[in-house]
């Protein structure tokens, strides 16, 4: 049936929504050859997925999955895409540290370096903040501490069939899609940086479909995973089943556009130091602002303030307070009273 199906896909024609489940089912199940994995990888990227076959492929990832056994409401996660070859501090990172010490639970799914300089995993690390090794105490962190980090190998086992295939043919394929929009926690809420609009708006339709509470997919101007602090940003705006695009830019909500070369980092420890600096409130301009952006656009959905601009104000004020600071200086505390316990 997975050769069938290859081949109808060779041949031009796109997969129904019970097929991609089929397929990926395959995939994730180990059916599925190294060989048959990487050719279905490459002819997706080269026509296009549609947004029923990532509807099927979700729904399939999804159930292929490990959940944490939480009951908090109203919980976000900023993962993105990644993949924008910008190098960039760890800004979703950032932004989840900022929600967490503002009383938003954030339940941050990520992965180590694959693509860029840092992976939220590696920073994490850096910054001396624990990784939960287990569903359960991702869950009572982040009942504990309105902040869990779900390690994606951990929470999506079934992956490990397609890691030699993407490897291999080392270009961004529709896992780089799926991965935002199959959080363990069941995130009702999200900011999803994505690095191109047209998959954005492909992701936006496609977790409509699947569901979601509000969820806002960001491109940034110059191709950036993040709402972007030096051009406009594009945003698929999705609260239920409505799909609402947008433009902002920094001076629409209050802030100064900054430089690209002031995000820039070279490994994990540099994005550590970044946002060391910016939850203290003394990174530079654009670091400062491109997190306070990012921070606001997810605390509007989490539907924790009525606008951006409103949500640009509180992350000021919550930064400036020390509340940020304390926070992170507590999660640092707590991971070293734990490797001495």
């Amino acid at each position: 049936m997975f050769k069938q199906l290859l081949r109808k896909c060779m041949e031009g024609v796109t997969l129904s929504e019970t097929e991609a489940q089929f397929v990926m089912d395959e995939i994730m199940g180990g059916k599925a050859t190294p060989s048959q994995i990487a050719s279905l990888l490459t002819v997706l990227r080269f026509r296009g997925e549609t947004v029923e076959e990532m509807i099927g492929f979700a729904k399939s990832m999804r159930s292929h999955s490990v959940t944490i056994p939480h009951t908090q409401p109203g919980v976000v996660d900023t993962c993105g895409t990644g993949g924008d070859d910008l190098s960039t501090f760890n800004i979703s990172t950032a932004v989840a540290l900022v929600l967490s010490a503002m009383g938003v639970p954030v339940a941050k799914h990520g992965n180590r370096a694959v693509s860029s300089k840092s992976g939220s995993a590696d920073v994490l690390e850096e910054l001396g903040i624990e990784i939960q090794s287990t569903p359960e105490l991702a869950a009572e962190s982040l009942k504990n501490n309105q902040l869990c980090f779900l390690f994606a190998p951990l929470y999506h086992q079934s992956m490990k069939h397609a890691v030699a295939p993407r490897k291999e043919i080392g270009f961004r394929t529709i896992f780089n899609l799926l991965g935002p929009i199959t959080n363990p926690a069941r995130a009702e809420h999200q900011l999803v940086g994505v690095y191109n609009e047209d998959f954005a708006y492909k992701m936006a339709q496609t977790l409509k479909e699947l569901g979601t509470t509000h969820t806002v997919f960001a491109t940034g101007g110059e191709g950036l995973d993040e709402c972007s602090i030096t051009r406009e940003t594009t945003l698929y705006d999705v609260i239920g089943t409505t799909i609402t695009k947008m433009t902002i830019t920094p001076e629409d909500v209050g802030l100064t556009r900054g430089k690209v070369e002031d995000i820039q980092v070279n490994n994990a420890q540099e994005s550590a130091e970044v946002i060391n600096q910016v939850v203290r409130g003394t990174a530079n301009q654009s670091a400062q602002d491109i997190v306070t952006l990012n921070a606001a656009v997810a605390l509007y959905a989490a539907d924790r303030c009525d606008s951006i601009s409103d949500g640009v104000d509180e992350v000021k004020k919550a930064i400036q307070s020390g509340i940020v600071d304390k926070h992170v200086t507590s999660l640092q505390t707590e991971r070293r009273q734990s490797q001495h316990a």
